[in-house]
């Protein structure tokens, strides 16, 4: 396993059973999300709004433009003893998007699946660097002072719990130093237990109920529950909806060409850790203002010290990657996020490069198709240079 995201997505299965539309007889059911066949993926990941409670995003009047490359883009290379393109990694790792964007230009972009540019699709928890992205803008906004603020001052409940003492940057980093087990194979572990919560706030009073392991700030521990409750956190300090807020400090201002939906929990809440659906180009829209500073169509939407401080070691993460807020950093500096089943934003500043992909991998977390994955990123960044 290249990464264990598996936990938010894994909570989706029972957080989300308020009111959600009823599903038409064509979609698959809402209650199997982690087990959907290839046929209920192809069509659910576009459709989740059909399926689950969702809340709007809603983009701005204007769609900035994405100007295309002159040139058709492929690549031919070399890997597992035969030679790979791009049609055989999109067969290889079910995609329904890829695209690929260098010096700001649109150099690829297909679809697969029977998805249309037009069609969102869902992005698990590639939706943790998003909400990582709310923090900064919060933190522009003067709704949040600092990542060094004790998450108390925006959560009074708080108090007397194992998050007592917790700043946000413990929380966004996964070093809040709160016991927590995300052995999904375990059905006692916090990870399965605190999905299957009822009530207004399901996730925040199970997280208030942990007991505290290892001293604030200084062990990492990956913690689904965590991102969640940062999500909450900006929610509480700005007095806005996380959709609406999203609106307000980033989609309406990186010039989307759709609406996007976010998922909601059966409190109301949006899962911070979790599932966005946007279309392809959306998804590089928001690739490329990080790319470029926090900018997009001239204006500093997130701060440039927030893109900088989210996207470089603050810890050590899984493997050969270390973590920033919310998002993984590769060894070169490059930096990723990462959704199950086959979702990623990889984002290469030194290649001033964007390459989104979109899937509906069998597996929600299995090596080979990551192997496949960063194998063709690789090709794509030599050959691009």
């Amino acid at each position: 396993m290249k990464l264990k995201i598996l936990g938010t997505a894994a909570a989706v299965l029972v957080l989300c059973t308020g009111a959600a539309p009823k599903p038409k007889s064509d979609l698959p059911p809402p209650a199997n999300f982690l087990f959907w066949t290839p046929a209920q993926q192809a069509i659910g990941y576009r459709s989740i709004e059909k399926i689950f409670p969702t809340r709007v995003v809603k983009r701005g009047p204007a769609v900035s433009a994405l100007p295309r490359g002159t040139k058709p883009f492929d690549v031919s290379y070399k890997f597992r003893g035969k030679m790979w393109n791009t049609a055989a990694v999109m067969q290889a790792n079910s995609m329904s998007g890829l695209l690929i964007i260098k010096n700001g230009h649109i150099v690829l972009e297909r679809y697969g699946l029977g998805r249309k540019p037009a069609d969102r699709w869902t992005s698990f928890s590639v939706a943790k660097s998003i909400t990582s992205s709310l923090f900064g803008a919060a933190i522009q906004m003067g709704y949040i002072k600092s990542v060094d603020d004790p998450m108390m001052r925006y959560m009074p409940e708080l108090k007397g719990t194992a998050y007592d003492g917790v700043t946000i940057r413990d929380l966004i980093t996964m070093r809040s130093g709160v016991k927590w087990n995300e052995n999904y194979s375990d059905p006692k572990s916090d990870v399965n237990q605190f999905g299957i919560q009822t009530g207004k706030n399901p996730v925040e009073s199970y997280m208030m109920k942990l007991p505290r392991a290892h001293k604030p700030g200084t062990t990492f521990s990956y913690n689904t529950g965590e991102t969640d409750l940062a999500g909450i956190l900006v929610a509480r300090a700005t007095h806005m909806h996380l959709a609406d807020f999203l609106s307000k400090a980033v989609w309406s201002k990186i010039g989307a060409e759709e609406d996007a939906v976010w998922m909601l929990d059966q409190g109301g809440n949006e899962l911070g850790g979790c599932c966005i659906s946007m279309t392809l180009r959306d998804y590089g829209r928001f690739g490329l203002m990080f790319l470029n500073n926090g900018k997009a169509n001239g204006q500093q939407i997130i701060p440039a010290d927030w893109v900088a401080q989210s996207t470089r070691k603050q810890t050590k993460g899984f493997s050969k990657f270390d973590y920033g807020y919310f998002w993984w950093i590769h060894p070169d500096g490059t930096y990723e996020a990462i959704g199950i089943f086959g979702q990623s934003i990889v984002i290469d500043p030194k290649d001033n490069l964007v390459i989104v992909a979109n899937s509906a991998l069998p597996q929600a977390d299995a090596t080979k198709y990551y192997e496949v994955h960063d194998a063709y990123v690789a090709a794509v960044e030599k050959a691009l240079r």
